[in-house]
Order: C-alpha cells, then structure tokens, then sequence
C-alpha cells in the first residue's frame, strides 16, 4: 500500500459500559489488533473503552465488528460512538493498548452510564447555538481551541481536561447558565463533562452528538458555524471540513 493509490481507514471509537474485566482483554485486544496490522491507541478501563486506530480498511472494518458483535467484549458495546476517516499516511508509529482508571481523566465521581447531558445531532447543533440564552462551551484543552471553535463559544482555557472541574466551580453558576451546550473532539469528554454539571444541578445541559468530527463530517461548509480546523492526536494534526486533512508537516504528542 502506497499513500498515492490507496488511503489509510482511521477509527475514532469510545464507550461508556461496564467493563470489569479489562485487565482481562488488554492482552487479546492487543493480538487481535496486530494479527490485522492496525496501530493507534487503545484504552481500558472499567468504565469503558476510547481510542483511535489506523489500518486497511478491511482490517478496520474487522475491528468495529469485533468490538460491537463479537466475542470479546460479549455484545457490551452496543452503543459504539465510532467515526470513519481517512489518511494519506499512517497517522501512528505504532500500537498501544493501555489500561486507565478512566477513559478520559477528569477524577470526579459523576458517572456517565447512570446520568448524561442531552445529545444534540449536528443537523441541530447550529440552531441550538443561535439562541441567546445558551452559553456554548469549548470543553477542550486551551492548543485545541486556539486551531478552531465555534463562533461565540466559551474558551474555559484549560490545560488539560483534568481542570473542567475547578473551571465550572470558579466560572459557571446554576441559577445564572440555565442553558449550556457543550461540545469537544469527539464527544467523550462532554459525556464527562455533562454528567459532572448536571450532578452539580444545572438544569439544561445539551452536548455535540458525535462531537466536532462528526459535525464536519455532516454538516456542509457554507453551512457551518465552526471556525478554523479541528485538533486530532495523530500525525494529520488537524482536520477540516469533510474530515479533510489541512495539515500534513507536523505531528502531535499524545
């Protein structure tokens, strides 16, 4: 396979679900996942499953089938957030599968799988958005909202999602934000994010269904209210519209 007759198929996936035996599955994930020659990143834990894989298209079509229908994880992702894209060149060096605390670290005791925000389809989002009472909300890290966003959303300027937290306590207010809709990359951390607000009473909480990705996957560009490209954590950097790729002479650390 070459870059110039035929693209890499890259898989964005994650789940909330109860996982108990992660540990268990790290090692037959693994195998799986490098019998078919995919690379990325995997990650475990007992709240679930996030990740980000690259391979044929063949081999990445035999990965989501596995994760939703087959043995492994036993019909337990059967709600898979999962988003397509393509690459010119493998976007990873290499395969990881890592077992976490959590899926996405935010080190609070909200838990997405009992209560979550309401999902907004990103033929809805633009509308949401446009109404004056509803605060729109970057849940990102500070670098990722500095490549895009969407018009009139709120920087909360954090380092790492790990500080939502102390954003929300310092800078959000129940009585004040009746309405907030919140979107990120692909939709995992507003699940988090969501879960933890509502838990601290706000009454309206909306998110991104399928995140930034999926909006720029379904939503045409001369209808768009997203502004700039899309931060992704492998060698394409940055996406745009269609799920293009923009940028192709850096690479991103994890």
């Amino acid at each position: 396979m070459t870059s110039k007759n035929k693209a890499f198929k890259v898989a964005a996936f994650y789940q909330f679900a109860p996982v108990a035996d992660h540990r268990e599955l790290r090692e037959p994930l693994a195998a799986f996942c490098a019998g078919l020659g995919i690379k990325g990143s995997v990650l475990l834990a007992q709240e679930g499953i996030n990740g980000t894989v690259a391979g044929t298209a063949e081999a990445i079509d035999a990965f989501a089938h596995e994760l939703a229908h087959g043995d492994m994880f036993g019909g337990r992702l059967d709600n898979l957030e999962l988003k397509f894209s393509t690459s010119e060149a493998m976007p990873f060096g290499r395969l990881k599968v890592r077992l976490k605390k959590e899926i996405v670290t935010l080190g609070d005791a909200a838990d997405p799988t009992r209560q979550v925000g309401t999902y907004v389809d990103a033929s809805k989002w633009n509308a949401l958005i446009a109404e004056p009472d509803t605060l729109v909300l970057d849940t990102r890290n500070a670098f990722e909202v500095a490549m895009g966003t969407f018009e009139g959303a709120v920087d909360p300027g954090i380092r790492s999602f790990g500080e939502f937290k102390d954003f929300a306590a310092q800078q959000l207010d129940p009585a004040k934000h009746r309405r907030i809709a919140m979107f990120c990359t692909g939709g995992i951390r507003c699940e988090k994010a969501s879960a933890h607000l509502l838990a601290r009473g706000f009454a309206e909480v909306y998110h991104l269904k399928g995140g930034i990705l999926r909006y720029l996957e379904d939503v045409p560009e001369e209808q768009s209210r997203w502004r700039g490209e899309c931060f992704v954590f492998d060698e394409r950097v940055a996406l745009g519209h269609g799920l293009r790729e923009r940028q192709k002479d850096a690479s991103a650390d994890e």
